[in-house]
Order: C-alpha cells, then structure tokens, then sequence
C-alpha cells in the first residue's frame, strides 16, 4: 500500500511509483470519483472515456431519455 501526506493547504505529493503507474506528469490532471461514502477512486484524466465503461458495474435499473426527461420536468414543476 502507498501511502501520502496531506499538508495545511490540503494538498498532497503523490508518491512516484503511482505517477508512473497512473502515467501523469506536472500538469496533468486526475479525478476523484466517489464510488461511495467515504471511498474514492483516484483517475488520471488522460484516458479515454471508453477505458472507464462497466467500472461500476451494471446498473440496476435500465432508464430511457424520455422518462429521465418526464422526471425532470414533473420535479421542476413541483420545486416551484
């Protein structure tokens, strides 16, 4: 297990050998993807998309764009 130190301003070193595992260098950006309260996956952002599909498994429930769009407009009607 790697392990990092958190200073006063929050930020942290990220040890080398997960830099060159993660393959980023100074500059480049990563994510921090709560998988669930209290746990996060640490991302570099120079994947592709396509790299992360089926990272959270299945969903339980298959939604259409028209029911998500139903489901927008009746709560937006009802936070008036």
């Amino acid at each position: 297990m790697t392990t990092a130190t958190v200073t006063s301003k929050g930020q942290i070193t990220i040890p080398a050998n997960v830099r060159q595992s993660l393959n980023v260098d100074t500059g480049d950006q990563v994510e921090f993807v709560q998988v669930e309260p209290g746990q996060y996956l640490f991302i570099a952002a120079n994947r592709s998309v396509t790299e992360l599909k089926g990272m959270f498994g299945k969903p339980k429930k298959i939604v259409s764009i028209e029911e998500m769009n139903r489901v927008i407009v009746s709560r937006g009607a009802s936070a008036r």
